[in-house]
């Protein structure tokens, strides 16, 4: 009783059609669907970039503590030499 009936959804559906146009319409659709395409591509590739930037980061720490690493090696080295 309150709500929209099909028949007043369809009076707006004619009325849309006659003041935008089957092409403008159509090329509105094309649109919003390859704009949510490219939306669900960027959320998709996101976590993927996070787990690239992780393993960098842990590939970098592990190289940077070699080096401490190798660094307290000589400085005991040098230190057993006095």
């Amino acid at each position: 009783m309150g709500g929209i009936s099909i028949w007043q959804l369809l009076i707006i559906a004619v009325i849309v059609v006659l003041l935008f146009g089957t092409k403008k319409l159509r090329n509105l659709g094309t649109d919003l669907g390859s704009a949510i395409k490219g939306f669900k591509g960027a959320v998709s590739d996101e976590p993927a970039k996070k787990d690239e930037a992780t393993e960098e980061n842990s590939a970098n720490s592990d190289s940077l503590g070699d080096k401490t690493a190798e660094k307290s090696n000589v400085a005991e080295k040098e230190k057993d030499k006095v």
